[in-house]
């Protein structure tokens, strides 16, 4: 039996009713407690030993009294967490890349940096095969702009593809994107008033514009403070929220400069933030747009020993790196000053996102071990944030980043009466990554337990078997705004 203080029973019988949660009679066992662990939820700044209860979908109660259910978890000596929320990784609806999230406390991936075109498909593939994690999708401007006719990356769009360009973003959200993606880097010839153009489509749809930025790096007149400029400006002239994805593998030597930017902005009421992936280190293709002449100077300075060939480690030459430059070939490589991703890290509008995933055991490490190479290196053993910090920039940040455009994402990245149990329970002594650059395919360390919308999907380290209970996170259609 559940036992509770009647004067506690009835003021939370109320917020769940608000939350469309049946009341909890005093008679009734939830159906999983979690208890004796330290709750720490960002979004209301908890912090201490409690015990949390969850019945179907949702959480039903919070509390110091003890509770009973039919699966009781122990969770002494660890953290009770809201499950992490990666904002920024292009998953797919195979469950291996959903494994590796899982393991490193992940329970809702929404591909932020950019999406297909239909995605009605994107979300009935994940439909089909059921999914281990909370998914969402952005439409991508790259496959905007090809749908519309634009093949040339180099050339700008004409003002009719343009229109059309709008038509084709204003029906996938329609469809569910959550907001429109932006490579601009790896579409050169996209001109400002097509930027301009699709964020106003943002805008008007109520989805934020999350913007892979112009240039990269220090290199004059092309460099990261004029990116940022563009997207600020944007920003303001359309009204859509903004973010700046992987700042860190973008703001190469004008780090600071970028974040007074976004300090500014948002004191002047622009909606913008940003995001990073905590390595020193991104991967692209090698063939992409990235890579064209001037490379070197505009990554600050490396040379082509600095690129690894993800398949089989090996550093590129003058020689390989033409090879491959025309092959074609999945890339690390290896430029970011640690000291600019730490200010970056530190900063109080800069959540942390994977940007990654491991498909057919390859990737970068980051696709398997972002979040705990977050909390058990940065956090616990380098003491560049505390825990608390460390965990809002992976749960109350991103969930809050998208409520305005998907509205289930305000019961999600907390702990709280009422919301989703997508909960992530640690040991933040042992939390940590094994992935490497040579061998990413490594599951993290130190994650004991990991509930999807209610359900146990990883139990004492292993996964359940046959458990899929992720669900769509989706734009819910409501019309282009007046």
């Amino acid at each position: 039996m559940l036992r509770m203080r009647l004067g506690q029973l009835l003021p939370l019988a109320g917020l769940i009713a608000i939350c469309g949660v049946g009341p909890l009679a005093a008679q009734e066992s939830g159906e999983i407690a979690i208890v004796g662990g330290r709750v720490v939820d960002p979004a209301s700044g908890t912090d201490r030993v409690q015990n949390v209860l969850i019945r179907g979908e949702r959480i039903v109660a919070i509390t110091d009294e003890p509770v009973t259910a039919n699966r009781v978890i122990d969770a002494s000596g660890l953290v009770v967490a809201p499950g992490f929320v990666d904002i920024l990784a292009r998953i797919r609806p195979d469950h291996e890349p959903h494994r590796y999230k899982i393991k490193d406390g992940v329970t809702t991936v929404v591909s932020m940096h950019g999406g297909p075109v239909d995605i009605a498909g994107w979300y009935a593939a994940f439909e089909a095969e059921g999914s281990l994690v909370n998914y969402g999708t952005t439409v991508g401007h790259p496959d905007v702009r090809e749908a519309a006719g634009v093949t040339d990356l180099y050339a700008p769009a004409s003002k009719a593809q343009l229109a059309r360009m709008r038509e084709i973003a204003a029906g996938a959200i329609q469809a569910g994107a959550v907001g429109i993606g932006f490579g601009i880097n790896y579409t050169p010839g996209a001109s400002y008033e097509e930027i301009i153009a699709m964020f106003d489509a943002a805008a008007q749809h109520g989805v934020p514009a999350h913007v892979h930025s112009r240039y990269k790096g220090s290199v004059f007149p092309e460099t990261i403070v004029q990116s940022v400029q563009e997207v600020i400006a944007a920003a303001a002239i359309t009204g859509a929220s903004a973010q700046v994805v992987h700042l860190a593998s973008s703001a190469i030597g004008s780090m600071d400069a970028s974040l007074e930017m976004i300090e500014g902005a948002r004191r002047h009421g622009i909606d913008i933030m940003a995001d990073i992936h905590p390595y020193l280190a991104n991967s692209t293709r090698l063939e992409s747009a990235l890579y064209d002449l001037g490379w070197e100077e505009r990554f600050g300075g490396v040379s082509y020993d600095s690129i690894m060939l993800v398949d089989t480690g090996e550093r590129l030459n003058e020689e390989t790196f033409k090879y491959w430059r025309e092959k074609g070939a999945t890339i690390i490589t290896f430029f970011i000053p640690k000291d600019e991703m730490l200010m970056a890290l530190r900063h109080p509008h800069v959540m942390v996102a994977s940007d990654g995933i491991i498909v057919g055991g390859k990737g970068h490490p980051r696709g398997a071990g972002t979040f705990a190479h977050l909390l058990g290196r940065l956090t616990r053993e380098e003491g560049h944030l505390t825990l608390m910090e460390a965990l809002r920039k992976v749960t109350i940040m991103p969930a809050q980043r998208l409520e305005r455009a998907v509205p289930s994402m305000r019961y999600r990245g907390r702990l709280s009466v009422g919301a989703y149990a997508d909960i992530t329970v640690f040991d933040p002594n042992t939390i940590i990554d094994r992935a490497t650059y040579v061998n990413s395919a490594q599951y993290s360390e130190g994650v004991h337990y990991v509930l999807v919308n209610g359900t146990l999907v990883l139990d004492r380290g292993e996964f359940v078997s046959g458990a899929a209970p992720g669900q769509p996170v989706r734009h819910p259609d409501t019309g282009a705004r007046p």
